[in-house]
């Protein structure tokens, strides 16, 4: 059995280093014991979200039921073959991450089925059940089981959660409105997108960072510096697309290097020596 849990946890490593290169980076920061839970909860919310974004030829609407079905039972049965729900499965029996967290973040994956604009409340439930609660799982991991720490980040953690998918979605904004047909920020014209449009934006973003920053520096020793290195890659993503016009975010995804990614990763380890963390 300890070889089966070995593979399925190397299997989640291997989604997460594949997917993002931030996310990876920051988890080997992470002491060695929150490493595995974080690769598996990162692949279960990856897989979830290839669903509704890549499998174009296949019934998403039923293989989403069916991922949801299949989550739940490999939580309560605590076995499944499908080695990324085994891997989540265990993280969320051993650290009691509350059914309701994963019910949120499929209920997101699933607006995206068939949702293609945003008012404010359901942008806001969007945002809580793709990012904020995913926050959440992994602060779940880091507190181990500590109730009380857990209590005084969850709202940082939500305001990091929350400002990461905002980035994602001004990064993401002409594929999401060209390819997707989906405008997530509500009551914005993309056709007509504007630098007050973009500055209201950034303007929400910068609040998110603020409130998420004083949480980082609370987080539990061996998990500070991977969330601080996440934090600053998306910091940076965010401070070029703020110096970028809102007429070339229509037309090109703007990203952060592999080079600099390199150079931010120290600066980070520089921040923590000098307990600017």
């Amino acid at each position: 059995m300890n070889l089966f849990d070995e593979t399925c946890f190397e299997c989640s490593k291997i989604i997460t280093t594949k997917y993002s290169t931030s996310f990876s980076k920051g988890i080997m920061a992470f002491d060695k014991r929150f490493r595995y839970p974080i690769y598996a909860i990162y692949g279960f919310v990856r897989y979830a979200d290839e669903i509704v974004d890549t499998f174009h030829d296949y019934d998403k609407p039923k293989l989403i039921a069916s991922f949801r079905a299949e989550t739940f039972t490999a939580i309560s049965q605590k076995i499944s073959l499908n080695p990324v729900l085994q891997s989540f499965q265990q993280v969320v029996n051993q650290y009691n991450i509350e059914g309701h967290l994963i019910e949120a973040f499929l209920d997101s994956m699933e607006m995206d089925l068939d949702k293609t604009t945003y008012d404010h409340d359901s942008y806001n439930k969007y945002i809580y059940g793709s990012a904020e609660v995913v926050g959440l799982m992994c602060l779940r991991v880091f507190c181990e089981c500590s109730e009380d720490t857990y209590q005084k980040l969850v709202p940082m953690a939500r305001s990091l959660g929350a400002a990461f998918q905002k980035i994602n979605f001004l990064r993401d904004v002409r594929a999401d409105y060209e390819e997707r047909g989906r405008t997530y920020f509500p009551f914005i014209d993309f056709n007509r997108f504007s630098e007050q449009d973009k500055l209201d934006i950034e303007v929400d973003i910068r609040k998110d960072f603020d409130d998420a920053f004083q949480g980082i520096k609370l987080l539990p020793n061996g998990t500070r510096l991977g969330v601080y290195i996440a934090y600053i890659y998306y910091r940076q993503l965010f401070k070029k697309i703020s110096r970028t016009p809102a007429s070339v975010i229509m037309q090109k995804r703007i990203r952060v290097s592999d080079t600099h990614k390199v150079a931010l990763y120290f600066k980070a380890v520089l921040h923590q020596k000098l307990k600017v963390i």
